[in-house]
């Protein structure tokens, strides 16, 4: 049993957690490789500001043009990069680097914050799913200019009707502040959007350390580490987050204003607070998979034990057995009227006495073995 749950693990290790989109080798900067089944461009712009919000679902990607960067606000959302001709558009009406640009859709990408001339860049992981069934985490680029924020997504919907109801009930600072204020709000989303997996899989751990203490089994086995893997996929798209909002917490820039900052530092707390709740997790993942071992190893010394004592009672039984079906003439108790009755009564008497005797020093059952007061040294 414990080999084929090695087997499992070895199986199971095999599998790919990285492959990244890139272009060929010797190709220029800048190079977009969208990944092969990619959704369609769908783009969704949000203008607003204190006294007025103004929505346009589905835009037709021909009437991309400087014209939608009107004052004070303007959040452009993509969602799915399998459109090279919209994307290269993009970078032409909002003058994204090319290199920036690459990072937002060759995916994936390292959570970072990067600074360039016209714009900023933050690249951030959400995570999406049930993490009973599966969990799915996708990048999202994060673009900050004057007056706009653009955002790239690799799938449709997200995580972000929060901030959509927010822009329309006008609640909070969110439709007088800027671009600095609406990244921070996305970021944050972003960040809170791994507190309910997080729960889940704590949830999760909590019934399968029952389920093992109450009886290991292989089924347990394989959820405890399809959470391990889980597990590692959040800590590889949390950990960079935080030195990434650490950073644009840290820049010197005029984009991010003093009293986002604070914000930001509150964002930052998450990212850390997440971390570590990950990394508990996946501590405790490790000693579920000791556990299993410790009671695999320990059902099989219970077996073990109940063999033993079975055959340590048959072997004197067996000895009589065999010395007394020996074929020799002269074996006096062979003619006596009672020799078969009292050899079973004494074959009964020895199975008794070896079972008394065994579960006097506790190796039979349940009772331990008596305390004993220290005699004199």
């Amino acid at each position: 049993m414990m080999r084929r749950a090695f087997q499992l693990l070895g199986g199971a290790s095999r599998l790919i957690f990285f492959r990244k989109r890139r272009p060929e080798v010797g190709a220029r900067p800048g190079t977009l490789v969208p990944a092969e089944g990619s959704h369609p461009c769908r783009i969704s712009v949000v203008r607003y500001g204190p006294d007025f919000l103004e929505e346009i679902s589905d835009l037709d990607p021909t009437r991309l043009s400087p014209e939608l960067l009107r004052p004070p606000m303007t959040w452009i959302d993509v969602q799915g990069l399998g459109d090279e001709a919209v994307l290269n558009r993009l970078s032409e009406v909002f003058s994204l680097h090319p290199l920036a640009m690459e990072d937002a859709v060759n995916v994936p990408q390292r959570p970072k914050y990067e600074t360039f001339d016209a714009h900023q860049l933050f690249i951030s992981r959400m995570v999406r799913g049930d993490a009973r069934i599966t969990l799915d985490i996708e990048q999202v680029s994060i673009f900050m200019g004057p007056g706009y924020v653009l955002t790239l997504q690799e799938h449709y919907g997200d995580g972000f009707d929060p901030i959509r109801k927010r822009l329309r009930a006008n609640k909070g600072a969110i439709r007088r502040s800027g671009s600095d204020y609406l990244s921070y709000a996305l970021i944050d989303a972003v960040l809170d959007g791994y507190y309910p997996v997080v729960e889940e899989i704590g949830e999760q751990l909590h019934d399968i350390e029952e389920a093992i203490l109450e009886r290991p089994s292989q089924s347990a086995l394989h959820q405890i580490h399809v959470l391990r893997r889980q597990l590692l996929a959040l800590r590889r798209a949390v950990w960079p987050q935080r030195e990434a909002v650490a950073h644009l917490m840290r820049e010197d820039n005029s984009v991010v204003t003093p009293e986002v900052r604070e914000y930001l530092r509150d964002c930052h707390d998450h990212a850390v607070q997440i971390v570590d709740v990950i990394e508990t997790y996946r501590e405790l993942a490790g000693n579920l998979m000791e556990i299993y071992l410790s009671g695999l190893s320990q059902r099989t010394n219970e077996v073990m034990k109940v063999l033993t004592i079975m055959a340590s009672i048959f072997i004197p039984l067996t000895f009589i057995a065999g010395l007394y079906g020996m074929n020799f003439e002269y074996l006096p108790e062979l003619h006596y009227r009672w020799a078969y009755p009292v050899l079973l009564g004494l074959m009964l008497a020895i199975s008794i006495g070896m079972l008394f005797y065994f579960r006097r020093r506790g190796w039979l059952g349940n009772r331990a073995e008596p305390d004993r007061e220290p005699g004199p040294p």
